[in-house]
């Protein structure tokens, strides 16, 4: 299948009204001629952490959200994505528990990656740990075996506790392999069209490299779960948040990719109220993304944009975002921090938030999203213009909660009275129809304080303007009767 060159919608099943059940009924009532691109529900698995990316399995739906037939139901009216975690899977999944009674007389044992198939002797060898990219203190979990009291260690790239909540798949294994192809048919039966592939540029170990994107295994392994994928016809969408070389390797590969650096790059164009640097990294990207401004996690900064921006005008933004109430995740890797001690991973707050809730300078960043070439993506709390949710940081301790707040049926109804909302709608509606976003598309040279885009197919052509002295955002486009027409955005 191809995907639609059109705007998605993302959201977790629980976000939109409490459940899958109410947020198709939000969708039909609200958003039919609106997420004509599709909608990405994040996980919607039962999972035992990090809200929803410590899968159980992939056969059922969590059913405090509802079941497969809500998933098979929305994919009727929208072309439904959802993730994959191929480098993990949940301590509390069949597959690890039964490996937890029994060892390696477990059936599921070559499920995992137990340190004699890394080191021979099965002993961690520092000096091949330190060359790692690290996502916490040490790559591995040690648990007893129930049936033997004896301990066994377990590869674990991601967790907070210790010993882990996500346990990592040998992607070597045949027992994995069948497994993600159980995965993908259960996929096709219940309307799921697109499959993005999270924390992908994990699952090749290595002694002597980083352990992240080893090259070429990595491609070895997109290729034969892109075939497996086509097989059902679905598409895939590699996840991966590293130095925007390695996106770009991708892209030559031929798999869509997803845009990390543009939400900071139109952040700090609409902060700094200058285009240059925006309007270049415009001129030279690659084409085949994923854009977004907002997620479930928080604006890219570091690795993604390593040797893009200078590490002083990286920091004024970031501290920008700090006054207006965003929280910041941190690099943990020493490798990758800036000379200077710069470590900041991720700037976590709402987008509408971190331009201090002006509706002109919202509209403009989704305006530049919109124009800029790939499908676009709008996550839920910035389709309501939602704003930082400090309470629920505070409830949960967790500073990504800044951005996920959870919209009941009222509060969906109260959001879609503001006129910022209603002029996003309408913008999405326009990128969604005009023929011309198919077309060619042109960086307009432009003074220092402006953006100007520009999309033409045959005698369809739409110009973008952005003054960002003011904010103001203008649409020219040559109308049904060629004739040309101004939309203020």
């Amino acid at each position: 299948m191809a995907v639609k060159n059109q705007v998605q919608l993302i959201t977790y099943p629980d976000s939109l009204g409490g459940n899958l059940y109410t947020l198709n009924e939000v969708m039909k009532k609200h958003f039919s001629d609106v997420f004509k691109g599709g909608i990405h529900i994040l996980p919607p698995f039962p999972s035992s952490g990090d809200r929803g990316f410590a899968p159980l399995t992939y056969l059922e739906i969590e059913p405090a959200f509802g079941t497969w037939k809500d998933i098979s139901k929305i994919g009727e009216e929208f072309d439904v994505l959802l993730d994959l975690m191929v480098n993990h899977i949940s301590k509390q999944s069949e597959y690890f528990r039964d490996f937890l009674a029994k060892g390696r007389k477990s059936e599921y044992a070559d499920l995992f990656i137990t340190l004699e198939k890394m080191w021979e002797d099965g002993k961690p060898k520092q000096e091949d740990i330190d060359k790692m990219f690290l996502r916490r203190k040490k790559p591995y979990s040690t648990l007893i075996i129930e049936e033997t009291g004896e301990e066994e260690t377990v590869w674990t790239t991601f967790g907070k506790t210790d010993p882990s909540e996500q346990i990592d798949l040998d992607i070597n294994s045949e027992d994995v392999k069948e497994l993600f192809i159980e995965f993908f048919k259960n996929f096709k039966k219940h309307n799921v069209k697109i499959v993005r592939l999270d924390a992908v540029g994990y699952v090749v170990k290595k002694l002597g490299t980083s352990c992240f994107f080893v090259e070429p295994e990595i491609y070895e392994f997109l290729n034969w779960i892109h075939e497996t994928a086509n097989y059902y016809d679905i598409e895939i969408l590699p996840e991966v948040h590293s130095h925007y070389t390695i996106q770009y390797k991708l892209a030559e590969h031929g798999f869509w990719i997803y845009d990390f650096i543009l939400p900071f790059r139109i952040l700090s164009a609409l902060t700094n109220k200058s285009s240059g640097e925006l309007l270049e990294y415009l001129r030279v990207r690659p084409h085949k993304q994923f854009t977004m401004l907002d997620c479930h996690d928080g604006i890219p900064v570091k690795p993604d944009l390593d040797d893009l921006i200078d590490t002083e005008e990286a920091k004024e933004v970031v501290d920008v975002c700090v006054d207006r109430g965003a929280n910041l995740s941190h690099i943990l890797s020493e490798e990758h921090k800036s000379s200077d001690g710069f470590d900041v991973h991720q700037i976590r707050c709402s987008y509408y938030s971190v331009l201090n809730s002006d509706d002109d300078a919202y509209i403009a960043a989704r305006a530049i999203q919109f124009f800029t070439p790939g499908i676009p993506q709008v996550y839920y709390v910035g389709l309501l213009a939602g704003e930082n949710d400090h309470q629920r940081v505070l409830e949960t301790g967790e500073g990504r909660e800044i951005n996920r707040h959870n919209f009941t049926l009222s509060e969906i109804e109260q959001s879609l009275k503001k006129e910022v909302v209603q002029r996003l709608i309408q913008l999405t509606k326009f990128r969604n129809e005009y023929d011309a976003f198919n077309g060619n598309f042109d960086v307009i040279n432009s003074s220092a304080r402006e953006v100007k885009l520009r999309w033409q197919l045959n005698d369809r052509m739409c110009e973008l303007f952005v003054d960002l002295n003011t904010n103001k955002t203008v649409i020219e486009y040559i109308d049904q009767e060629g004739k040309v027409a101004k939309y203020i955005v």
